[in-house]
């Protein structure tokens, strides 16, 4: 049997209760509007008979109604025709998406075309054309390190292609972040990096806000903002450029250069007091050159980070490389942090993190993910994005870490003592001490216990634009192309003279035999012409042979100066 549905009848008293409650409703809502004052809104009484001009009030008012009808009739056509143009537009939305999935498999190359195009700012070769520009547009070129890895910050075929550039320009080092490495240990690096160049001591301004940022006068906690706002160093490096460009005559332009993070921009933006360059913790956040005016005689280029060499170690690849450029074949971060902690003491970074004993770099990440929370679904511990604060923190200036410098000065094969002389030329150097001395004393800085211990992997290879390492090999080979010049010069002249030497002795025959001997001093001189000829390729083979010596003696970047 089916289920019957249930009825909706009532019975007679629930049905009169209702409508007795409905009444008593209504009754009590019209006492509520009899207390408020409410009344009806009165009928339009019209235009009484008696009123003149009747007629042309009425057809007023008639005109007016027809004029709002009018209006009211316009603005519905406008919707409509609004809403057929959005319909339009996403029939064609709609069809040209189909037709790009249609198409898609077809025009897959073109596609790949284009979105290289779109990521060509971000690539590395707009990273190194930006790069060259600013070596050549500058007079003074400041290479910025790291003072926790000065050496490992060094780039050799940038400092190759500036000194051997063969004009006026300079090559200043900056030490930025002094504030996170020992005094002693900076003391160290200063004495060292002073013998091959002029070394500024440097601590920029991080905490820097920009003008279009909003004041606001909300009462906040106290914050030390006087270690993060404050800079030294610049002082002492705006004189230094000053009285160069007063040697000079001129406005001088100063170029900053350096691998990723080492603080490139936060150096202009403390010279100039203000955050005119975009500064972050990530690397890479600098992509085009950018000239920032300092004063009338002087402009300052920021440049983007060198490209390191990926025939680099491991850890140079880890600290210097440029991970966030939207590239494939990025640096793997747990490698990299693998890289890292091999070079660091172990009971010095347990004691850091306050972490117990761990085996490998995974079980180490996997313990920090642990204790600060770092957790996927179902409680796993997210290795990649703690690996990836990390890497951010040993790049950035969280982390206090020191190496030490070499223990004898071994100085790279492209500087000479005269070349050292020449980049120190023009600069006062007694002053500089003097005014790195008062930087130095006036920080405040982290005791050897708690700064960590770390192992510098040497000098990191960049990559630098063709025309640069052009530019270096003709200026090189000048010289040695000037001799080899004199050196054929001087043999043509002794071809010459043995020449003229052979021909006087044939005139002389000539006229004792008197054409007697004709075939013999032809042949003769043939002879000598063959003689002068096989000595013409000895000479040549000689200066081929030197010339691809002298060319074998190139030096290998991948040596370690530490």
């Amino acid at each position: 049997a089916e289920l019957r549905k249930a009825s909706k009848r009532l019975t007679c008293h629930k049905r009169y209760k209702i409508q007795k409650k409905i009444r008593e409703h209504h009754r009590k809502v019209r006492k509520e509007a009899k207390k408020r004052g409410r009344k009806k809104p009165k009928k339009d009484p019209g235009i009484p008979s008696a009123a003149p001009f009747k007629e042309a009030l009425l057809r007023e008012a008639e005109q007016r109604k027809q004029r709002l009808e009018e209006l009211k009739q316009k603005q519905k056509l406008d919707r409509q025709k609004e809403l057929e143009k959005k319909r339009k537009l996403d029939t064609k939305k709609n069809a040209a998406k189909i037709q790009e999935q249609t198409e898609g498999m077809k025009s897959s190359g073109k596609s790949e075309a284009k979105t290289k195009k779109v990521l060509d700012k971000n690539s590395k070769k707009s990273f190194r054309s930006d790069l060259e520009k600013v070596i050549e547009a500058s007079d003074v070129v400041l290479e910025v390190l790291d003072a926790r890895d000065p050496m490992g910050c060094r780039c050799p075929q940038l400092e190759q292609a500036i000194t051997c550039s063969g004009g006026d320009k300079k090559l200043l080092l900056v030490l930025n972040k002094i504030d996170l490495v020992p005094k002693e240990n900076l003391l160290k690096w200063l004495n060292y990096l002073k013998k091959e160049f002029p070394t500024v001591a440097f601590k920029s301004a991080t905490l820097l806000k920009d003008r279009t940022m909003e004041s606001f006068s909300r009462r906040r906690a106290r914050i030390d903002l006087s270690r993060n706002t404050e800079c030294f160093g610049s002082e002492c490096l705006l004189k230094l450029l000053q009285e160069h460009g007063k040697t000079q005559n001129k406005a001088i332009q100063v170029g900053l250069v350096g691998f990723p993070n080492v603080g490139k921009s936060s150096i202009i933006n403390s010279i100039k007091r203000d955050r005119v360059c975009n500064v972050g913790p990530a690397r890479g956040v600098t992509r085009s050159m950018q000239v920032v005016r300092i004063d009338k005689q002087m402009k300052m280029l920021d440049s983007p980070s060198i490209v390191a060499d990926p025939a680099n170690s491991a850890l140079a690849l880890a600290l210097r490389s440029i991970i966030d450029t939207g590239e494939s074949g990025s640096v793997d971060v747990v490698e990299a942090m693998d890289a890292i902690l091999n070079h660091c003491s172990k009971q010095q970074v347990m004691m850091f993190y306050s972490i117990p004993d761990f085996r490998n770099t995974e079980e180490f990440l996997t313990l920090l993910a642990q204790k600060r929370g770092m957790l996927k679904k179902g409680g796993v511990p997210d290795i990649e994005n703690i690996a990836k604060l990390l890497l951010s923190d040993w790049t950035g200036a969280k982390i206090s870490y020191h190496s030490q410098p070499p223990g004898s000065q071994m100085l790279p094969p492209y500087l000479t003592e005269d070349k050292i002389a020449e980049m120190q030329r023009g600069f006062n150097l007694k002053k500089l001490e003097e005014e790195n001395t008062t930087t130095v004393q006036a920080l405040k800085y982290p005791s050897p216990a708690s700064s960590i211990v770390f192992q510098s992997a040497g000098m990191a290879n960049g990559k630098i634009d063709n025309k640069v390492v052009e530019e270096v090999s003709e200026w090189e080979n000048l010289e040695t192309s000037k001799e080899e010049e004199e050196e054929d010069f001087m043999e043509s002249d002794d071809d010459q003279a043995s020449v003229e030497e052979e021909e006087e002795k044939d005139e002389s025959n000539i006229r004792m035999t008197r054409k007697a001997n004709l075939g013999k001093q032809q042949t003769k001189h043939a002879n000598s012409e063959n003689e002068i000829a096989e000595s013409g390729c000895d000479s040549s083979l000689s200066f081929s042979l030197d010339k691809t010596a002298d060319e074998d003696d190139a030096y290998d970047f991948n040596t370690d100066y530490v």
